[in-house]
């Protein structure tokens, strides 16, 4: 599948330390030329962190993707209803998304475009990053896991030492997912070793 004039939303949640690596992954998706609406959770849309402001990221996606960042529930119910993107892709998607989209929790931005894209039967691309992925986000991945239209970058534990439970998204998958669920299928394998 080629991406070229694909329109993909790409939603953006608090796990901060994935920021610079999904900014990463937004300059190679453009380079493809697709065209990408830029959506960012309250958190990411708001908070400073140790791993930088808010504003600077804000900044970077715009000038990246052209387009400005949709960060209220009003502005992401319309991606559905208007018909405006070919799939939608959460990166990273934290253990916080996944738990309210695994239980039909609909109450923010980024939850909202989920919600409206599948109205209209799009592809959901999840690219998991959360500390509790082994442990009590597990159940909420495998229900994801076994809904339609849902479809996954493949992931591996990020420190079995130091951080056993916690999982992240192999970033050098994300394009080829994308892809992949265009097409109605799943790349695998999901799992990846160490």
């Amino acid at each position: 599948m080629n991406l070229k004039e694909k329109t993909i939303g790409i939603a953006i949640t608090g796990s901060f330390y994935n920021l610079e690596n999904a900014i990463n992954e937004l300059k190679k998706i453009i380079k493809l030329q697709a065209n990408i609406i830029p959506i960012m959770s309250d958190t990411a849309y708001s908070l400073d962190t140790r791993y930088g402001e808010a504003k600077d990221f804000i900044n970077k996606i715009e000038h990246i993707t052209k387009n400005k960042i949709i960060h209220t529930i009003q502005e992401a119910e319309l991606l559905g209803f208007k018909n405006i993107v070919d799939i939608m892709a959460v990166v990273p998607t934290t253990s916080n998304t996944i738990a309210k989209l695994a239980n039909d929790i609909i109450d923010n931005s980024v939850t909202v475009a989920v919600k409206s894209s599948l109205r209209v039967e799009k592809p959901i691309v999840l690219a998991v990053a959360c500390d509790d992925g082994l442990s009590a986000a597990s159940e909420n991945i495998g229900k994801l896991l076994n809904r339609r239209n849902y479809y996954f970058v493949p992931f591996k534990q990020s420190n079995p030492i130091t951080k056993p439970r916690a999982i992240t998204f192999d970033s050098s998958y994300l394009i080829k997912t994308i892809e992949y669920a265009l097409d109605g299928e799943q790349i695998q394998p999901i799992l990846l070793g160490i």
